[in-house]
């Protein structure tokens, strides 16, 4: 419970098909070590383990009348998310923390206090279905029903097991209706704001929260400096003030004067150096993904055709995906697609379903 309106709506909505709840918030992230700063030393604003969402995840518990608790996993959350976050920009990378948060960390924290309590399943305000497939013995993971709000590309890590006690009372509703259901259930959290950003950076500088984040902890990890920006051809155009600072497809905050536009093309952290180009220079047929969980079948020996998915807001394209060693695939898309970016997870899909997904490496 996030003391957001989503998973307040599914503890009502659960509590009144009659099912016992019990309720967990889980601390995430300590607001008090001061990481999270402007520029004039001031607190930025909160969406993440704020006293103010645990106040109002407990109220709606107490409305509803279950027990509710307070997991501390923060040193968990630093280790397993933040770290790998920071890590992997630094490396030249854009990472999506999102999916390493819920299946490495929340599922898996969950599945372990649900099975210590004798709970049956758990259950979130995502927006994605689960069923179970009695011919194929397999639970399978779809898209929810309003592709506005659909969240099943941040559940793909999901396991056969995690996905056996996973329940998605939202997964069939739009946002309307689950702001009214918590109106039908008089919620203080009925017309609360979504946050649209990374949790743990409110204002969404990733490269600043690095910056802080380094000065304030005994991490191993350094800032690479300053360095080179170059074109397509190798020639050097600019410079640079860490390579933290860039995305694939970033247009804006480059700061080379150009008669035509630029787009960061490629990031090499081993020369520190940015490499942009034009727009056309950012179209890719395909890439390779590691860590690759498969949903829908077993890890196949033979290509698979799906429609697959480069980033959260990436339309679905058709694509053939070859296996190859160490759980890893080639992903080759039918039609070339713009801004393929290592980091990021890419997600297969077969019309709603969830075949598998993975994280682009190169």
């Amino acid at each position: 419970m996030s003391g957001g309106v989503d998973s307040s709506a599914a503890a009502a909505i659960l509590k009144e098909q009659g099912h016992e709840l019990v309720g967990f918030t889980m601390q995430l992230w300590d607001q008090r070590r001061g990481i999270n700063k402007d520029e004039n030393g001031d607190p930025l604003p909160s969406r993440c383990c704020s006293l103010d969402d645990v106040y109002d995840a407990r109220r709606v518990a107490e409305e509803l009348g279950f027990p509710f608790y307070v997991l501390n996993l923060e040193k968990d959350f630093e280790r397993d998310v933040v770290q790998p976050f920071v890590s992997s920009y630094l490396s030249g990378e854009t990472p999506i923390p999102c999916v390493a948060c819920n299946s490495r960390l929340k599922f898996a924290s969950l599945d372990r206090l649900a099975e210590s309590l004798g709970c049956d399943k758990v259950a979130t305000g995502h927006y994605a279905r689960v069923e179970f497939d009695e011919a194929a013995n397999r639970y399978r993971l779809f898209r929810g029903r309003n592709p506005e709000k659909d969240q099943s590309y941040f559940l793909w890590e999901l396991t056969q097991d995690q996905l056996s006690r996973a329940m998605f009372p939202l997964g069939v509703m739009s946002k309307a209706q689950v702001r009214d259901v918590a109106r039908d259930h008089s919620m203080a959290v009925a017309e609360k704001a979504e946050s649209q950003e990374i949790c743990f950076v409110p204002d969404g500088n990733y490269a600043g929260f690095i910056d802080r984040y380094l000065a304030a902890t005994d991490s191993e990890e350094r800032l690479p400096g300053d360095g080179e920006i170059v074109d397509t051809g190798g020639e050097v155009i600019g410079k640079h003030g860490g390579i933290h600072r860039y995305t694939v497809g970033q247009r804006r905050g480059i700061g080379i004067s150009s008669s035509k536009p630029l787009y960061v093309v490629s990031i090499d952290a081993a020369r520190n150096r940015v490499i942009v180009g034009g727009d056309d220079e950012l179209a890719g047929k395909s890439f390779t993904a590691a860590g690759v969980n498969w949903v829908a079948l077993d890890a196949p020996v033979d290509a698979v055709r799906a429609d697959v998915r480069i980033r959260y807001r990436h339309t679905a394209a058709s694509s053939t995906i070859a296996p190859l060693p160490n759980n890893r695939v080639q992903v080759t898309f039918d039609e070339p697609q713009r801004a393929i970016t290592p980091g990021q997870a890419t997600v297969f899909y077969r019309g709603d379903e969830v075949v598998g997904g993975g994280w682009i490496v190169k």
